[in-house]
């Protein structure tokens, strides 16, 4: 069973209140495990008239909106192009993913732009978010034992290989998984529902399962043919876009 993207996330997104450059789908529909009664959440940047970035009265760097619309949570969140430029250029993560997802709601030529810029931003130094973020959902089993962070500490680690093996980014854990036999029951007991309880016998093999990728990830990092730095060209581009479509 796949959950599918509403019709209406495209008007969800643009009911912000400046216009957008991009909007994409996060969140467990991205990660490849979303359930009947998973939240939608809507990531994006928009763009700041330039009398909000010069003048007395600075306009909203993020946007955020939450609400409830045919019986699903939504949360929607922006970043002004300047915003998320400065992210992108940042290690992080969060923000990669968000531009390079294929679940792609609100498009435009600064969107393609960013896209194509993307792969030159990325470095060795990515997978810290990669740890960090890993070891933060790890936590968060250990404590609750729930399925959902479980699914997020495997996706991360595997996320993280991945990109520093090949310096593309892959979120979806039913591709990433295809290694660990029992992923797939993971995905389909999450799918049934947000607070699915963990399968049994599955903490056994994240007890081994989790360390041993952790240290894949510490692995692939140094021994990564990515650089220790973003291309300066790149950097260059990027602030040039975000000059040039400001202006613009």
């Amino acid at each position: 069973m796949t959950i599918e993207v509403p019709r209406w996330a495209a008007e969800a997104a643009r009911a912000l209140p400046r216009p957008l450059l991009f909007a994409t789908v996060s969140g467990a529909h991205l990660y490849g495990f979303a359930s009947v009664d998973s939240d939608l959440d809507l990531r994006a940047a928009h763009l700041l008239a330039p009398q909000e970035v010069v003048g007395m009265r600075s306009g909203p760097q993020t946007l955020q909106h939450t609400g409830v619309r045919d019986g699903v949570e939504l949360d929607v969140v922006s970043h002004d192009l300047l915003k998320f430029a400065t992210l992108l250029n940042s290690r992080n993560g969060y923000v990669l993913e968000q531009l390079l997802s294929p679940l792609v709601v609100v498009t435009t030529a600064v969107h393609a732009e960013l896209v194509a810029l993307a792969p030159r931003l990325v470095t060795r130094h990515h997978a810290h978010h990669y740890l960090g973020f890993a070891a933060g959902q790890e936590r968060l089993y250990a404590r609750t034992g729930q399925l959902k962070p479980a699914l997020y500490t495997l996706r991360v680690l595997l996320t993280g290989i991945h990109l520093m093996r090949t310096g593309r980014v892959v979120t979806d854990l039913g591709v990433l998984g295809t290694s660990l036999a029992y992923v797939p029951d993971l995905i389909a007991a999450k799918r049934e529902g947000e607070h699915a309880p963990l399968p049994a016998g599955t903490a056994e093999r994240l007890a081994t399962d989790v360390p041993r990728l952790r240290a894949e990830l510490e692995a692939a990092r140094d021994d990564s043919a990515l650089p220790e730095q973003a291309d300066p060209a790149a950097v260059d581009a990027l602030h040039d876009l975000v000059v040039r479509t400001r202006l613009g």
